[in-house]
C-alpha cells in the first residue's frame, strides 16, 4: 500500500499529481498562478479534471533569481493553508529541497515533501518523520539545486538512478518515515542529458522492480522537447507517449501540468492492462 496524506493508494491505481507553482518565473507557465487567488483557483480546477493530490512550489527548478527561504515560506505556507482549508482531504506535497522550508509548510497542512535534488539537505527527511509526512526521493546526479547538467556521465545511469534513491528511501525509513509514505523518482531531465533520460524511461522497470513506488516527473520536459523537436508548447502528445510507457513499466504517480489528458491516459493503461473497466460497452451487445 502506497499512502499519500489521508489517500490510501491499491497497487494497480495511477495517482495524478497536479503541479501549481507559486512562482513568478515557472517554465511552463510563466507565472500565471504566482497570485494566491489564482494558484487556489488552479487547485479547484485540476480536481475538477481528475488530479488526486496537489504539488505545490515556491522556487522553480531551473537557474534564476535567487529565492530566500524566507521567500519561500511566504510563497508556499499561504497557499497549502488555503488548499487544506478549502479541500481538507486531498494530498498536498511541498517541492522544496529545504529542511526550514518543510517543517513550516507541514505545519500549515501538506504532507509529502518532494525533495527533487536528491537529498543535499540531511535534514528534510527527520524534518518529514516529525510531521508523519511523506517523502520523494529523487535522483539529480548530486547537483547542486537549481543547476543545469553539462557533459554528465554514467557508467550506468539506470543503475545510478536506483542506487542513489533507493539509499535516499532506506535513510529516509531510518529517518522514521513511515516506510509506506516513501517514494523514489528517477529524475527526468536532473542531471541528465536527453539520451540518459530516455533510457531512465526505457528501462523504467529496473526501478520498479527495487519495490518502492515510483514517481514520475515528464511532464513538457527538455527531453521531450529535444526527442521531438518541438518547443514548449507543443510537448503534451510527446509527455503523454512517455507517461503511457512508464505507467505500462509500473510508475504509479505522475507529476504533471495537463490533468484530463493525463487522466485519460492513465485511465486507458488501466484499462489495457485490466485493472480498470470501461466506463461503458455496448459496441457490438447492442
Amino acid at each position: 500500500m502506497l499512502r499519500l496524506g489521508a489517500l490510501d493508494v491499491p497497487d494497480g491505481r495511477f495517482v495524478v499529481m497536479a503541479i501549481v507553482n507559486r512562482t513568478p518565473d515557472s517554465f511552463y507557465d510563466r507565472g500565471a498562478t504566482y497570485e494566491l487567488a489564482a494558484a487556489v483557483e488552479r487547485v479547484d480546477q485540476v480536481v475538477a479534471e481528475g488530479a488526486d493530490m496537489v504539488d505545490v512550489g515556491g522556487v522553480k527548478a531551473a537557474p534564476g533569481e535567487e529565492v530566500s527561504p524566507d521567500e519561500e515560506i511566504r510563497r508556499t505556507v499561504g497557499l497549502v493553508a488555503a488548499i487544506r482549508a478549502a479541500h481538507p482531504a486531498l494530498p498536498i506535497s511541498i517541492d522544496t529541497w529545504r529542511a526550514s522550508v518543510a517543517r513550516e509548510v507541514l505545519a500549515a497542512g501538506a504532507d509529502v515533501v518532494n525533495d527533487a535534488w536528491g537529498g543535499v539537505d540531511p535534514e528534510l527527511a527527520a524534518v518529514a518523520a516529525e510531521a508523519g509526512a511523506g517523502i520523494v526521493c529523487t535522483h539529480a546526479g548530486g547537483l547542486p539545486p537549481r543547476t543545469r547538467p553539462h557533459r554528465v556521465t554514467y557508467d550506468d545511469v539506470v543503475a545510478d538512478i536506483v542506487a542513489r534513491t533507493t539509499a535516499l528511501a532506506d535513510a529516509a525509513v531510518a529517518a522514521g518515515v513511515d516506510r509506506e509514505r516513501v517514494l523514489v523518482d528517477p529524475g527526468h531531465d536532473f542531471g541528465k542529458n536527453t539520451r540518459q533520460s530516455l533510457e531512465a524511461t526505457r528501462r523504467l522497470g529496473e526501478l520498479v522492480d527495487s519495490g518502492w513506488p515510483v514517481l514520475v516527473a515528464l511532464s513538457n520536459k527538455d527531453f521531450v522537447g529535444e526527442t521531438l523537436d518541438v518547443p514548449l508548447e507543443q510537448r503534451l502528445t510527446g509527455t503523454l507517449a512517455a507517461t503511457a510507457v512508464s505507467a505500462w513499466l509500473g510508475a504509479r504517480v505522475f507529476r504533471v501540468h495537463d490533468v484530463a489528458a493525463t487522466r485519460q491516459t492513465l485511465d486507458m493503461v488501466a484499462s489495457i492492462q485490466g485493472t480498470r473497466p470501461p466506463v461503458r460497452t455496448v459496441r457490438g451487445l447492442a
